[in-house]
């Protein structure tokens, strides 16, 4: 293991980046995004550093070395999740070796993977290059893929391959599910608990809407199948629900939340229209106090896009079967530009996680791989 490798990936992980919905928590990416060009531009890379919409200062870099299309694109996110400090063991701005691992905040979700990058970029002879080789870093995925949908627009190139470098232990994932939260507001009518028929209930209404709502539970299980998940069927579930204020008062309104997440090719309008489908006896029965909603952007389920012949490759290249997941990732939109794989060292099992790392037995395999997948599509 180089100290190259290690300076740049303690540097990575020395850069707080997190992005959260709250805005006190919220951080620019910008500064890792300048690391990552002041690097690539150093290297020959032409780059282009471009603000993520509707964001609070978050920024995409989109880099290229080489001419022509084809080739290969080499993406990941540079925002973290949030941690509680009190939870790690180290401190998680800095990478830390023990116990054979590299220990620190995005070690492998997902700005570690850029150290991996790093490491592909010192090795090949980038004079020799018959294809391109793109660089993406993207802000904002951990909150709402807001890089991500933004790139669609930004990018402009034609990579035969874009590779997400998520953790996977390095086995390719070529399909993954979507998501998208709906709610249900039923507004009643209140009044004092010794007269319930004075007003009406919108808790005793929500009973029937969540009788609905198990019912298409019921009916994604029959009428949807992949194999290839774990769980080979979309699924549903309630998440929140609140309503009243006191038990000697009619409760005047009530609310819930629940999820579908759909698989590929049955996506976000067909789980929207099916919902309505359930629902629709009491939308009709209460057309002045039911209400359903979109309350967040959903995500399009991700898979179905990418060749046989891909697949086959990078299942040769890994020496491991290609899978589905039920996560998501910014494959979702990534696909709509290029065959798309997500593939990268670490487990998945610790994203997110206090005291997040990577087994550093991982590395040189993980290099390996990856020097292949480049190689095959760029020399």
């Amino acid at each position: 293991m180089n100290k190259g490798f290690i300076d740049f990936y303690r540097k990575l992980i020395s850069i707080n980046s997190i992005s959260s919905e709250i805005p006190e928590q919220d951080v620019s990416n910008e500064e890792v995004i300048d690391f990552l060009n002041s690097y690539l531009t150093g290297k020959g890379f032409t780059t282009r550093k471009v603000s993520v919409k509707n964001a609070r200062n978050k920024f995409n870099l989109i880099a290229k070395i080489g001419e022509g299309d084809g080739g290969l694109a080499l993406c990941g996110h540079t925002d973290t999740v949030p941690c509680d400090m009190e939870k790690w063991s180290s401190n998680p701005f800095e990478l830390t070796e023990r116990d054979n691992r590299l220990y620190g905040l995005g070690v492998i979700d997902m700005k570690g993977f850029f150290a991996f990058v790093y490491n592909i970029i010192e090795r090949i002879d980038l004079s020799a290059l018959k294809k391109p080789l793109y660089v993406i870093a993207t802000g904002d995925e951990e909150t709402n893929m807001g890089g991500a949908i933004s790139l669609r627009e930004q990018f402009g190139g034609k990579p035969d391959l874009m590779i997400i470098g998520e953790p996977t232990s390095m086995v390719p994932v070529i399909m993954h599910k979507g998501h998208v939260v709906q709610g249900v507001r039923v507004k009643g009518k209140g009044g004092h608990s010794s007269n319930p028929d004075a007003g009406i209930n919108a808790i005793k209404i929500m009973h029937e809407v969540v009788g609905c709502l198990l019912d298409l539970e019921s009916e994604l299980k029959k009428r949807y199948r992949e194999e290839l998940f774990q769980i080979p069927y979309p699924t549903s579930n309630i998440g929140k629900i609140v309503g009243g204020d006191a038990p000697n008062r009619i409760c005047e309104s009530c609310e819930i939340l629940f999820d579908i997440r759909p698989i590929p090719g049955h996506g976000v309008e067909e789980m929207m229209a099916l919902t309505r489908e359930i629902l629709g006896p009491v939308l009709k029965k209460y057309p002045e106090n039911v209400e359903l909603y979109i309350p967040y952007e959903p995500t399009e389920p991700f898979g179905g896009k990418i060749s046989d012949s891909t697949v086959k490759f990078l299942e040769e290249a890994t020496g491991r079967k290609a899978i589905a997941v039920n996560y998501a990732t910014e494959a979702t939109y990534y696909q709509e530009l290029s065959e798309t794989v997500v593939l990268g060292p670490g487990s998945i099992d610790m994203a997110h996680q206090p005291d997040e790392y990577l087994d550093m037995d991982e590395i040189e395999p993980a290099d390996t791989v990856l020097y292949r997948i480049v190689s095959h599509y760029c020399l």
